[in-house]
């Protein structure tokens, strides 16, 4: 059985698929989606069915993003209640 990768849509066949989160990827298609780094199958994480490295992640998505899990940076360094 053939699988398609996500994120380029073509058929992956079983010799050239990386799996990893229960999809599978061409090698050249698992990476992050911010900075273009290639990832290693398992060690990634995801964010609407998209691959992203930890560090990505974590400062798009994280807590400290400052707009929760909507993916935008903050860019402001002011506490929300100064002026």
């Amino acid at each position: 059985m053939v699988g398609y990768c996500p994120i380029c849509g073509k058929p992956v066949y079983f010799g050239e698929k990386k799996r990893s989160l229960g999809r599978d990827y061409h090698p050249l298609c698992l990476k992050c989606q911010i900075c273009n780094r290639q990832l290693t199958a398992g060690q990634h994480a995801e964010y609407d069915e998209k691959p992203y490295c930890s560090y990505c992640y974590l400062r798009t998505f994280g807590p400290r993003s400052g707009y929760g899990n909507r993916g935008l940076l903050s860019t402001s360094k002011k506490a929300s209640g100064s002026k």
